[in-house]
């Protein structure tokens, strides 16, 4: 999943990069209000955390502006402790959640993956499609209850997928939420990492859980347990 971060203060937005990246996402950045604009326009986001307090555009006025043209991905407010009432104008922007600062990483962390998972429908952070079932929290993903040992970037395509079971989703889009945007990227790579990701949840080739649309995409098409 790719997250965006706009925040000024660099330390602060290395860091969240870093913790985000550490966790499993996809993160770009940006440093001000007007790049933030052009990120969350341009870039394919899965959801953005904004602080408030940007120089160049209001972090309420990029959320409005983000809201007006119809970007619905989920957006993460930060502000400061001591000013409710930035929580409550950011919420009526259009804003789903908040955090004050200061503020622990793995806070940040689990209100993302919240939002994530209710923007994909699920509400609970283990995603179970039958024998298959993946959970948020540990990124750990079994097979009729045996674990099964996924790299990083197969976990992150498998998790994607589980996230819109059922959706047909492009190669140019699981490229995009993959690799951050100056990544080196190769044609081929998705096919290979769904190769992968196929000899290892289903070796017997009996589940096939991951569908090719020729031309279209790919599905994850084991249908959702109910939540």
């Amino acid at each position: 999943m790719r997250i965006l971060v706009v925040e000024d203060e660099q330390i602060l937005r290395e860091s969240l990069k870093r913790e985000l990246a550490a966790a499993g996402f996809s993160v770009d950045v940006a440093a001000d209000g007007e790049e933030g604009l052009y990120a969350g326009r341009e870039f394919p986001v899965d959801l953005a955390i904004i602080d408030l307090g940007l120089p160049k555009l209001p972090g309420l006025d990029l959320i409005r502006t983000l809201r007006a043209e119809r970007h619905t991905f989920p957006i993460l407010v930060l502000t400061a402790r001591d000013r409710w009432q930035d929580k409550v104008a950011g919420l009526d922007a259009g804003a789903d959640d908040y955090v004050t600062k200061p503020f622990q990483f793995e806070e940040v962390i689990a209100r993302v993956q919240a939002l994530l998972r209710r923007a994909g429908g699920w509400a609970s952070p283990v995603l179970s499609c039958g024998p298959v079932v993946l959970d948020l929290r540990s990124q750990t993903v079994a097979v009729h209850g045996e674990a099964v040992d996924l790299t990083t970037f197969e976990y992150r395509l498998l998790e994607h997928m589980m996230m819109r079971a059922g959706d047909v989703i492009s190669k140019a889009e699981l490229t995009e939420r993959l690799y951050e945007q100056d990544f080196e990227r190769d044609s081929n790579t998705i096919e290979v990492f769904m190769g992968r990701l196929r000899r290892k949840l289903d070796p017997d080739d009996k589940l096939q859980p991951i569908e090719t649309l020729r031309g279209r995409g790919y599905r994850f098409a084991l249908p959702r347990d109910p939540n």
